[in-house]
């Protein structure tokens, strides 16, 4: 499954916020950070905090890319 948090960081930009304030409010490990970084998985509780932190939808922050590969895995 690939994932892109490209929105997240358009959004903190767009909210006048860096990565290290949202770190802080939401209380999230600086390894958490780093997977978001990196476009890897994050636990569902992380990406609810930072929702209410920014006061959007999980759609808003994040979005699965390359959809096909997955239906195809599917199809095996």
């Amino acid at each position: 499954m690939s994932l892109s948090y490209n929105k997240l960081w358009k959004l903190l930009i767009d909210k006048g916020t860096n990565k290290t304030k949202l770190r802080e409010a939401t209380h999230m490990s600086s390894s958490t950070m780093a997977k978001l970084g990196n476009n890897q998985a994050v636990a569902l509780p992380v990406l609810e905090k930072i929702c209410a932190e920014l006061e959007c939808d999980i759609g808003d922050i994040m979005e699965f890319t390359e959809l096909e590969s997955v239906r195809e895995e599917m199809r095996k």
